[in-house]
């Protein structure tokens, strides 16, 4: 190779990493957290707006891939925690061709769903396409997620929640669901003894003021009644509003702010208490914070770890089963914020009694973690399953398309054949396919969001035949 080729390679690996630094540097937010040896997917990061998201057209959703960052889902990204992951992205909506499946009865009254598809306004146009996707269906729930870097996002950026409060009062019977983070730095591999200080601070009243910021937007927006999932996922070891360093002072701390947005007036927040399901790093119940300062208790729920049956999901110490008897001890509602596919692949008996318990325990709403390797309408990996999920959920509006199951012996796949895969989503076309020989860099959530996709690197650029 000449020399001047060899100065032309040296640069091209120089740009490269550089955007593998700036990668680094810009991903943050809800991510992923893992626990007890656990480790899962979790939200990618949001992005901070810099105008407000309401000004933003937006096409249907052949957007990039969300990038989920290195620390961990719940003990360290929005899940459950430890070790690096690697990197996992979710495709555009599934698509085959097969017929329309028929509409289910509609009636007044049951849980509403829907789907986390987006921080900002992508996520909010999202909504209309996958109610297409399914023939219709009410989604009832947005769901999105505040920035937890600085203080300055979790008080609410200007512009971040405008569209989503426009959607929800758009109709009465809608629901905003907001994951709000209790800390800043939220995961940034803070230490125990920093996280037992920062909760000691919080539970004396030194963060106050940013619940109280955040309460005032929310009620200015006229979205008073905004369900708040606040600190989700606690009983981990990602985030820096974790439980485990010291449960008194977290419990005083949620209270704190519990109090403190309630007392804004016009306010009529519901708060969800939300765990990742299992003991995970702490039993989630020595988080509990009281039933004063609780209205929902919710659980996020993946189809994990690996080999896990369902029904060893609902058994398991502080499962599925546990969580649906504490709350009703407690004379609380369910609900489950974050639920989907993950370290047992495509798995459409999850799907299918997933689906079917909640139609039995009814929870107040719930909405699956749509893209991959969770979803089902934007990941293309997890054809059974989102195939299961379209039979079931196409044209609901409030009541189950069928009766609740009985637990089945096994989570093995059924031997009876599968439901039809799903039909092509007329608002939204496949990704384009990736030149030959050219690899998509990875830049981070931010910097795909504002670039509009991933930017390609050719690896033959410098080949030895030049």
């Amino acid at each position: 190779m000449a020399p001047q080729q060899r100065r032309a390679r040296s640069r091209r690996l120089a740009v490269v990493a550089a955007a593998v630094a700036a990668s680094a540097a810009l991903a943050s937010g809800p991510g992923f957290a893992a626990g007890a040896g656990v480790v899962r997917v979790a939200d990618p990061p949001a992005p901070t707006p810099t105008v407000p998201a309401a000004a933003v057209t937006l096409p249907a959703p052949a957007a990039p891939d969300p990038v989920v960052p290195v620390p961990g889902p719940t003990p360290a990204a929005p899940v459950s925690p430890e070790a690096p992951v690697t990197p996992v992205t979710s495709a555009a909506p599934a698509e085959t061709a097969t017929p329309s499946l028929p509409s289910a009865p509609a009636a007044k009254g049951a849980p509403a769903f829907g789907a986390y598809l987006d921080y900002g306004a992508r996520g909010v146009a999202r909504i209309a396409q996958l109610s297409e996707w399914l023939d219709g269906a009410e989604l009832r729930v947005g769901h999105t997620y505040l920035p937890g870097d600085r203080w300055q996002n979790i008080e609410g950026p200007p512009g971040f929640l405008d569209v989503w409060a426009d959607w929800r009062l758009e109709k009465d019977d809608r629901m905003l669901v907001l994951n709000v983070p209790m800390m800043e730095r939220n995961e940034e591999g803070v230490s125990d003894d920093e996280v037992r200080g920062l909760l000691r601070q919080g539970a004396a009243g030194e963060f106050d003021h940013h619940f109280r910021a955040l309460a005032e937007r929310l009620v200015a927006l006229k979205v008073p009644d905004t369900v708040i999932v606040l600190g989700w996922e606690m009983n981990g070891i990602t985030y820096t509003h974790r439980c485990g360093p010291d449960p008194e002072a977290w419990k005083k701390y949620w209270n704190r702010i519990v109090s403190t947005m309630r007392s804004v007036p016009g306010q009529k927040f519901r708060f969800d208490f939300t765990p990742t399901r299992g003991k995970d790093a702490v039993p989630w119940t020595e988080c509990y914070p009281g039933d004063d300062t609780v209205d929902i208790i919710g659980m996020d729920s993946y189809d994990q770890p690996t080999g896990l049956s369902f029904d060893e999901q609902v058994k398991e110490p502080y499962g599925l089963q546990a969580h649906v008897d504490f709350a009703k001890s407690h004379g609380k509602p369910i609900s489950y914020p974050e639920w989907g596919l993950f370290r047992n692949g495509d798995n459409a008996e999850y799907m299918r009694r997933m689906l079917a318990w909640m139609d039995e325990h009814k929870p107040l709403y719930n909405t699956v973690t749509d893209y991959c390797p969770h979803g089902v309408w934007q990941c293309r990996q997890n054809p059974e399953s989102s195939a299961v999920y379209r039979s079931l959920l196409s044209g609901r509006a409030d009541e189950p398309s069928t009766p609740p199951t009985s637990p089945a012996p096994s989570v093995e796949p059924s031997v009876e054949p599968s439901p039809p895969a799903p039909s092509t989503d007329p608002t939204t076309e496949p990704p384009a396919e990736p030149p030959v020989n050219c690899t998509p860099m990875d830049l981070g959530d931010w910097v795909e969001y504002w670039l509009g996709g991933k930017l390609c690197f050719r690896l033959d650029w410098w080949s030895d035949d030049e």
